[in-house]
C-alpha cells in the first residue's frame, strides 16, 4: 500500500494539540513535513511533531514533489489562496473549515480544484467519528421516528485580542469558526437542506467579531434547528435530536476525547440506552480516510458540496443578523 505524504502549510496551534501525536501512527500515510515563514521555526516544529522535512516557505513545501497531500490549518481569510496555490502545485487539499470567508469563495476554491483535477475536502473531522456515524445510522433507520426538531449550542471563552478568532479582518468570530458546527450537525442529522434561516447576533465592539449568535434554520414540513454559540462563554457543547418516537443526544459532539469511549444516548418508549463508542481520534480517522480517497482517486468522505451548501447557510445567517428577516440560504 502506497504511502500518501503529507505536508502542513504552518505551524499550528490546532495541529499541535489535536493532530500531532494521533498522525503518527495513522497507517498508509505519513506527515512528510511543515512549513513556516521561518525556517527555523519550520525545524524546531519538524522536531516536536516527528517529521522529516522542514520548509521556510509554504511555496517550498509545495514544490516538493514528494508530497501528495497538503493540510491546510492557516486563518480562514488565507483558506482560498492557499487552496488554489496548492492545487495549481497538484497536491490534493484537506481545509479547515471554513473553506473560505462566504460561499462565492467556496464556490472558486470547488471550480480551481476541479479544473486543477485535485481533491478537496473540508475538515469536518466530526461527521468520521464512530458516535456520529451511529448517531446517523439510528436516525435513518428511524429509531427516534421522524425527526422534528434539533437542538444545538457550541461555546468557549477567548477574550484574547490577538488571538486569530477574534480578529474580524482575519475570519474570526462564532458563526465562522463554532456556528459552522451547529449549522453542518443539524444538516447532517436532518438530511437536507433547510429553506430559510434567522438569526440574532451581538457583536464585540472591540473585536468587531460576532461573539454571541443564535438561529433557528427552518427544514420546512415541520423540522427546525435551533442553536447558540458564543466565544466569551463557559465551554460547553451539545446536540441533542428530537423526534416523533423518541430522543438522541451525541455525547461531547465536536471536542471528542480520543482517549475514551464515547457514547450516544437514546430514549425511546420503551426506555433508555447509552451506546458507547471508541475511544476513537476522529482526526486520525479523517487522514486515514482521506489518504484512502488519494490513493483511489476519490471519492472523499465527505463530499466537496456539501462545504458549499454549508457556507450558504452561514451567509444566510449573517444577512439575518443585519435584516432582522428571514433569509434564504443561496
Amino acid at each position: 500500500m502506497k504511502s500518501v505524504q503529507w505536508g502542513v502549510l504552518g505551524v499550528s496551534g490546532h495541529y499541535r494539540l489535536r493532530c500531532s501525536a494521533p498522525l503518527r501512527r495513522a497507517q498508509g500515510m505519513e506527515m512528510r513535513g511543515v512549513a513556516s515563514r521561518s525556517l527555523d521555526r519550520a525545524r524546531a516544529a519538524a522536531a516536536e511533531f516527528g517529521m522529516p522535512e522542514a520548509y521556510g516557505s509554504y511555496e517550498d513545501l509545495l514544490k516538493d514533489p514528494a508530497i501528495d497531500a497538503v493540510y491546510i490549518p492557516l486563518p480562514n481569510h488565507m483558506h482560498l489562496e492557499w487552496i488554489k496555490k496548492s492545487a495549481d502545485a497538484g497536491k490534493h487539499i484537506l481545509c479547515e473549515k471554513p473553506l473560505g470567508l462566504n460561499a462565492a469563495e467556496v464556490q472558486e476554491a470547488i471550480d480551481y480544484t476541479t479544473k486543477k483535477g485535485v481533491l478537496l475536502m473540508e475538515a469536518f473531522m466530526y461527521r468520521l467519528h464512530p458516535q456520529w456515524v451511529t448517531a446517523r445510522e439510528l436516525v435513518e433507520i428511524g429509531e427516534i421516528g421522524a425527526v422534528n426538531a434539533v437542538q444545538g449550542h457550541f461555546f468557549y471563552n477567548n477574550q484574547d485580542p490577538d488571538n486569530i478568532r477574534n480578529r474580524s479582518d482575519a475570519g474570526g468570530g462564532g458563526i465562522l469558526d463554532i456556528g459552522c458546527y451547529a449549522v453542518s450537525s443539524a444538516r447532517f442529522m436532518v438530511g437536507r437542506e433547510p429553506e430559510r434561516v434567522v438569526s440574532a447576533i451581538d457583536w464585540d465592539r472591540s473585536f468587531g467579531t460576532d461573539r454571541l449568535a443564535s438561529g433557528i434554520l427552518d427544514f420546512g414540513d415541520g423540522v427546525q434547528a435551533t442553536f447558540t454559540v458564543g466565544t466569551q462563554t463557559y465551554s460547553q457543547q451539545k446536540v441533542q435530536v428530537f423526534g416523533t418516537g423518541g430522543t438522541l443526544r451525541v455525547e461531547l459532539p465536536f471536542n471528542a476525547y480520543p482517549d475514551v469511549p464515547l457514547a450516544v444516548h437514546v430514549e425511546t418508549g420503551v426506555g433508555h440506552r447509552r451506546i458507547e463508542r471508541g475511544p476513537a481520534d476522529q482526526y486520525q480517522i479523517q487522514f486515514e480516510a482521506f489518504s484512502e480517497a488519494v490513493r483511489t482517486g476519490g471519492p472523499v468522505p465527505t463530499p466537496i458540496e456539501d462545504a458549499l451548501a454549508n457556507q450558504k447557510v452561514l451567509d444566510a445567517l449573517f444577512r439575518s443578523g443585519k435584516s432582522g428577516s428571514w433569509e434564504r440560504p443561496e
